[in-house]
């Protein structure tokens, strides 16, 4: 039996009321405060964003260097209502303009091609925007973008409507997420 001595808020006396738990329950609670910490540092990396049945997780572009006027953007959007949305549109503070692109590979080649009509998003599905397959292109780029930033933006659904965002800006070359390669 493991005793702890608690000071009562209410004692007047200054007297100590001891409290006894059992060892079994004294090495639970160490390991949950142990797991507990151990996972803030995870809890304050993801930034993931929502409106109704929509999910947006982890928007994430790549650092430019000076004089570069182009990026990608990535990032996975679920949507967990029983209803199609489609992604119609993006913005980003540091871009003047930016569209929704897909790339393919026809005929052994790279093919880039601009999606007007936006990209579908399934009732009880998601989509990926990712490097070599569909994803945010921001044209005309203000500034160069900076590893370890954060830069506001927006994703417009057809049906969920305007989701303000922020872009965690990556290492040039990345594949993914600064918390650790952002793969599903």
């Amino acid at each position: 039996m493991t005793r702890l001595r608690l000071r009562a808020s209410n004692s007047v006396d200054g007297h100590y009321k001891i409290l006894s738990i059992s060892n079994k329950m004294f090495w639970l609670i160490r390991i949950f405060t142990i797991l507990f910490i151990a996972g803030l540092p995870h809890l304050t990396i993801a930034h993931d964003f929502s409106v109704g049945d929509i999910n947006i997780e982890h928007p994430w572009t790549r650092a430019t260097p000076a004089g570069a006027k182009v990026a990608g953007g990535y990032v996975t959007i679920e949507n967990f209502g029983s209803k199609p949305d489609r992604l119609l549109s993006a913005t980003m503070e540091a871009s003047k303009q930016v569209e929704l692109h897909e790339m393919s590979l026809t005929d052994g080649v790279m093919r880039m091609r601009g999606l007007p009509n936006g990209i579908p998003l399934p009732a009880g599905g998601r989509i990926e925007l990712q490097p070599g397959g569909f994803h945010i292109m921001f044209l005309d780029l203000q500034r160069p973008l900076k590893q370890g930033e954060k830069v506001g933006g927006t994703l417009v659904f057809e049906r969920a409507g305007v989701v303000q965002i922020e872009f965690q800006i990556d290492a040039i070359g990345s594949q993914g997420s600064a918390s650790g390669d952002h793969q599903h």
